[in-house]
């Protein structure tokens, strides 16, 4: 059965659909605001800019991630820049340009009112992000700067280095903090959702559990917003960090959210190769590279393994200014993703494995001199050769496509909520704004839209009509979900097999690459379809997860010594505070064999010639 559903998408002129959409949205007003409580998944880009921006209006915030930190969130790793339609390089951009090459690099799969309300406010992400100190590179005259990427022929990319994702999320971070102050946003972090809660068909709240303790907690709330992140780790190998998951949404998706173009998923095409099974994750090299890195690969079969500079120019075959004069190397990253492969799969791959191809820096270095290049990339290179051991500088980089980022996600409206109401949806985490492929430097452009200009102008038209309809945690529904939750935990925990998940989760990741992954057919997909579901029983038959249901992550060491730092144990000045009566020795761990739990030995430390007295550095 095939459901229509409403995108809300305003009337009007395409340039005038978003400010007649606000216009004419319900408001919540002040004094009414501070009543709500809304409870954002995710810390990154568009979760911790949605839990600032909500808190600065008067929302009361509950923020959640997984990591230690929300400065730790995956929206860290992004390196090579923010677009815009500034113009300020004067070569012709326009929000009108930035929209259609938005649609166009999608391969005309999104939405357009959504793709030009992007377009529309990445112009105010630059200046709100500016105002909060973000580092972005400057002209000498003092202009901000800019670069190209690929899938446009402007320059409307904005940086930072290699560490854009860094810079922008630090000023995020500074906003949220202002609200953490306030005590308008409680932050909880090292804590993962577990699962939705609908109670009268609408998302009132969620089931987590404290990574610290393995506690499970009940939080209600009057509206949810997932900003989570995407599925690239179902790939196992990707560019996303080993802690990125698709819970979050997973969960939403089993309650009923519909998931949107699962199918497009980006490969990346500048990415440190493969190295060998020990890998859990790769390593992206920013698609600025290509700004000014050539890439080819030997003409013949026969020069694959010749040292690259052996190969003269004649023999090398620049494939992508070959086949895309237009764009050349800022080809879009489907189309040069797929144009590695082929020459890969055509032998005249370079490395070990013959699955890459070289990024030449050797032209640029010889126009620009080596310093400016240092000055646009230098930490890039940094990373490249504390992974390869290669020197960028005087070798061509090596690089291949890996899993990148997820256009699809959760079904959202114009409103960004999903066909859950209550349940909005935001970042990466939904499908909505970059079609069947993304162009490159637009995800931190999304997230940032999405969480700082979007979402508080859209949530309140859903807020206006919930007031004083927020459930208690305990009533039934939330007790239900916490008792599915304790469930699954129990199933896995009963299989009792003899395969690790890691090994499930890499066979998982192999099938989808290979069937699933730069290029498609039908009987390779028709098998991994037959495949998944055996791996699936293999799974919940042979599964083997140590541990308990509450001994999650727990830790011997009671104290604060050193490194070992516990916030529960510290001084009133706040320095670690030790536990010398029950803890002045060494904790020696015994392997007790495979699913036993370890022994513990204590070496008592002997203090003959120095006194056990308070550390300080003061």
């Amino acid at each position: 059965m095939i459901g229509t559903f409403d995108a809300k998408i305003p009337a009007g002129p395409l340039a005038q659909k978003w400010r007649s959409h606000r216009d004419h949205s319900r408001l919540v007003s002040p004094n009414n605001r501070r009543k709500f409580e809304i409870i954002v998944v995710g810390s990154g880009l568009a979760g911790g800019s949605a839990a600032a921006t909500l808190g600065e209006l008067g929302y009361r915030v509950k923020c959640f991630c997984f990591q230690d930190s929300p400065r730790r969130a995956h929206s860290i790793a992004a390196q090579g820049g923010i677009n815009a339609a500034k113009n300020y390089q004067n070569d012709g951009d326009s929000v009108y340009r930035l929209f259609y090459d938005t649609i166009k690099g999608g391969d005309f799969r999104s939405r357009e009112a959504n793709v030009y309300r992007l377009a529309q406010i990445a112009n105010n992400i630059i200046d709100q992000c500016v105002a909060q100190g973000v580092p972005f590179a400057r002209e000498y005259s003092g202009y901000l700067a800019n670069r190209s990427f690929g899938g446009a022929q402007v320059s409307r990319t904005f940086y930072a280095r290699g560490q854009t994702g860094q810079q922008l999320l630090l000023g995020c971070y500074q906003a949220l903090c202002r609200q953490i102050a306030a005590d308008t946003v409680r932050m909880l972090p090292q804590t993962e959702m577990l699962d939705l809660v609908i109670v009268d068909g609408r998302a009132k709240g969620i089931i987590t559990r404290n990574l610290r303790s393995g506690h499970i907690d009940k939080h209600a709330a009057d509206a949810v917003v997932l900003a989570s992140g995407g599925y690239g780790n179902v790939y196992y190998l990707s560019t996303n960090a080993r802690g990125c998951n698709v819970t979050g949404t997973y969960r939403a998706y089993k309650r009923g959210a519909l998931f949107a173009n699962p199918s497009f998923t980006q490969i990346h095409p500048t990415c440190i190769p493969v190295s060998g099974e020990h890998q859990s994750k790769l390593t992206l090299m920013s698609e600025s590279l290509r700004n000014d890195g050539r890439v080819w690969v030997p003409k013949r079969k026969e020069n694959r393994e010749k040292v690259p500079g052996e190969i003269p120019e004649a023999d090398r075959d620049y494939y992508l200014e070959r086949k895309y004069p237009s764009y050349g190397n800022l080809a879009p990253r489907d189309i040069s993703s797929r144009a590695a492969k082929e020459v890969c799969d055509e032998g005249r791959g370079v490395g070990h494995s013959g699955r890459g191809v070289y990024l030449d820096f050797a032209d640029a270095i010889k126009r620009l001199g080596e310093e400016t290049i240092r000055e646009r990339y230098g930490n890039l290179f940094e990373v490249y050769e504390k992974i390869t051991g290669e020197d960028a500088y005087k070798v061509p980089m090596r690089i291949y496509p890996a899993v990148h980022y997820t256009m699809g996600g959760l079904w959202v409206d114009y409103d960004l909520m999903s066909n859950v109401p209550g349940l909005f949806v935001i970042g990466e985490a939904n499908f909505s704004d970059h079609g069947a492929n993304r162009l490159g430097a637009s995800a931190l452009m999304q997230g940032l839209a999405d969480g700082y200009f979007v979402l508080p102008n859209t949530l309140p038209n859903y807020l206006a009509g919930q007031m004083g309809k927020r459930p208690s945690p305990d009533c039934p529904e939330f007790r239900e979900a916490e008792q599915n939750v304790h469930a699954r935990i129990d199933r896995l925990l009963k299989v009792n097999g003899t395969r690790s998940l890691d090994s499930f989760h890499r066979d998982l990741g192999l099938l989808l690459w290979e069937k699933c992954g730069m290029s498609r057919h039908e009987n390779g997909l028709r098998e991994a379809l037959q495949k998944i579901p055996e791996l699936r029983e293999e799974f919940w038959r042979d599964v083997r997860v140590l541990g308990s249901d509450e001994d999650f992550n727990q830790f011997e060491r009671d104290e604060s010594a050193g490194a070992h730092f516990r916030e529960e144990h510290q001084t009133p000045d706040g320095e670690a505070l030790r536990d010398d009566e029950r803890h002045a020795a060494v904790f020696a761990w015994e392997f007790g064999g495979d699913g036993q739990a370890p022994k513990l030995h204590r070496e008592p430390l002997h203090f003959e010639t120095v006194d056990l007295t308070q550390r300080s550095y003061k």
